[in-house]
């Protein structure tokens, strides 16, 4: 149940951008790609597989407009389990983030590294909160 809300939580934190308002929002909550990733990592592997699925991470929102969230986390009580909660625009933004160089750089470099994967599509319960929340961290980090 915990996982289920800080989900649902995330879901919330990463669906918009605080700095439009909802009315200007580009991203159409209908038309979003939400996705939880779960994968289990070889223990041998994990410090290499950190490093680069934040590489990845990092450009992914950076670089790729459609991109909303690539936002990876792991389990406290497991760390090789990781979750990366993703955010896309619509179809085409997750099409082309599987074309992009750091996106094929981290599936060829870490394919060894995974022992388990499993792509879990999800459907956004308040899109109405989301700018909200947003707009609230923004507020946050001006302090």
């Amino acid at each position: 149940m915990k996982l289920v809300f800080l989900v649902f939580l995330t879901v919330l934190l990463c669906g918009s951008c605080g700095q439009i308002d909802q009315e200007n929002n580009p991203f159409k909550s209908d038309n979003m790609i939400i996705r939880i990733s779960e994968i289990e990592i070889d223990p041998d592997y994990f410090t290499e597989y950190i490093s680069i699925l934040k590489e990845e991470s990092e450009a992914s929102v950076r670089l790729e407009q459609g991109v909303i969230s690539i936002y990876p986390m792991f389990l406290k009580e497991k760390p090789t389990e990781i979750r990366i909660l993703e955010i896309y625009a619509d179809k085409m933004a997750y099409e082309s983030h599987l074309q992009t160089p750091h996106f094929k750089h981290y599936k060829t470099t870490t394919f060894k590294m995974v022992k388990s994967l499993k792509l879990v599509d999800m459907e956004s319960i308040d899109v109405e909160t989301m700018p909200k929340i947003f707009k609230k961290l923004n507020n946050r980090e001006r302090i």
